[in-house]
């Protein structure tokens, strides 16, 4: 008897966390708000601290990101051609260049605020939109816009479309073109040199 009540208990406690699954504008606005309240409270990133910003990032919103969705995009039709080392490898320094673009915005973060706008999703969606603004004193909004896709019981991030332009579709242009013209292990190549220095300074 008290064995089946324990069961019960745990099969209950399951089915609450799988329900309880965090919709994807709630987890942007979570994220954001987050992320920007240890910017506004921390003296050493305000100042620039390159270790601060690169470990924010890493822990508050690369977690929300599907690397291999945004890999394989990015890559287009050379995803499928890549080796599975080459793919590993290709993740590993794409997702460093993302880290480092990341702590390089944040650096640059002035007051700004983030209005979310209603979220348009059917009950059976796989894939969203959250749509965004970053509204700056004296200046035009910016359009800033998520696409989230499901993954069993949460939501990652796999694209972001600021001002009309696609982060997937703007990096799959620059890194087709040296993959057509020096190979997939050049742009890799190119990818960790760029990473390594900019790291090490």
């Amino acid at each position: 008897m008290i064995k089946n009540f324990f069961i019960a208990l745990s099969l209950l406690c399951f089915s609450g966390l799988a329900l309880a699954v965090e919709s994807p504008d709630a987890l942007v606005k979570r994220t954001a708000e987050a992320v920007l309240a240890i910017v506004q409270s921390d003296a050493d990133i305000q100042a620039g601290d390159q270790a601060k910003l690169l470990a924010l990032a890493e822990e508050k919103i690369l977690p929300n990101f599907n690397f291999v969705r945004v890999s394989r995009l990015v890559l287009g039709k050379n995803w499928t051609r890549a080796t599975p080392e080459q793919r590993t490898v290709f993740q590993a320094e794409f997702r460093t260049l993302l880290l480092r673009t990341y702590a390089t915005a944040l650096s640059k973060y002035k007051n700004q605020k983030i209005e979310f706008l209603p979220l348009r999703m059917a009950d059976d969606a796989k894939t969203v939109s959250v749509k965004t603004r970053i509204i700056q004193s004296g200046a035009q909004p910016i359009s800033v816009n998520y696409s989230l896709a499901r993954e069993g019981d949460a939501w990652k991030v796999y694209d972001i479309v600021i001002e009309a332009v696609s982060l997937v579709t703007n990096y799959r242009g620059q890194f087709s073109q040296e993959v057509r013209q020096h190979g997939l292990d050049s742009l890799i190549k190119k990818l960790a040199a760029k990473n390594a220095a900019a790291l090490a300074r």
